[in-house]
């Protein structure tokens, strides 16, 4: 395998009920993984997004703790954990996919969503791509979202036509919290993300897509997990459509990698 390392980033915000099993179904993973499968060094890097439950704590007691102007040095221990003050999803994923030190970096839901054993598939799509987008949009047109309950199924089809138009072209599935990038793509998109709302997704495609990145999408497997704390309120609704709109406003500067700077490295 190419890449020597891979780093996953969990963002976690008062997680504490779901965050221990989702570890254990992990490591479990990690541990059972047969060689050659991932990358010989993984680390798993837990972002504590100003939780005012034990989620910290019981990370803590895990792992080496990080102190929020700590950034890790050199290699990281199997488990490690950022501290930072609460900003939303998309600033506590920025930080950890900034800090860690993976060739390859995964971020995915603290709940496992979308399991462990699904990391391979974004890892050989790495061989080829410089991003990696699962989606639960599955190869025979099948869609695992349909579990989700038939209001936040709506409001995802509006979001996801709003998006299409003005940001993210045809990825349909833009919201799958499951997503890996070569360190390169990592740095540079995570270094110019703005939008730090549930947005944040459709920020890091349109910047991908208008950089030129080569983007892969990769079907999963994922179940609806009950415990979100996401709630379409009229303050929520107001936030994602302005975060939306100003999208294409704050990054009309951005430009288009030249072909070399794309290679895979």
């Amino acid at each position: 395998m190419v890449s020597s390392s891979l780093s996953i980033v969990l963002p976690a915000y008062n997680e504490e009920a779901r965050l221990g099993p989702a570890l254990d179904e992990l490591f479990a993973y990690l541990r059972s993984v047969p060689e050659g499968t991932l990358p010989d060094k993984v680390d798993v890097f837990v972002v504590d997004d100003g939780s005012a439950d034990g989620t910290a704590a019981l990370v803590r007691a895990r792992a080496e703790y990080v102190g929020d102007e700590d950034a890790p040095k050199g290699d990281c221990t199997e488990l490690r954990l950022l501290s930072v003050a609460h900003a939303g999803k998309g600033s506590a994923v920025r930080a950890g996919m900034l800090a860690v030190r993976g060739d390859l970096r995964v971020f995915a839901d603290a709940d496992m969503a979308t399991p462990p054993d699904q990391l391979p598939r974004l890892v050989e799509a790495l061989a080829n791509a410089d991003v990696a987008m699962g989606s639960r949009v599955q190869t025979d047109g099948s869609d695992m979202r349909a579990s989700q309950p038939p209001f936040r199924r709506l409001v995802g089809r509006l979001f996801r036509f709003a998006a299409r138009i003005w940001a993210t072209g045809p990825i349909d599935d833009t919201q799958c919290g499951f997503k890996g990038f070569r360190r390169n793509a990592a740095l540079d998109l995570f270094g110019r993300l703005r939008i730090t709302s549930i947005v944040f997704d459709v920020d890091l495609i349109f910047l991908a897509r208008r950089r030129g990145y080569r983007i892969a999408i990769v079907p999963v497997v994922w179940a609806d997990r009950r415990g979100s704390r996401m709630r379409a309120r009229p303050g929520l609704v107001m936030r994602v459509g302005w975060d939306l709109l100003r999208i294409r406003f704050i990054h009309r500067g951005v430009k288009r990698l030249a072909a070399e700077e794309t290679a895979p490295r």
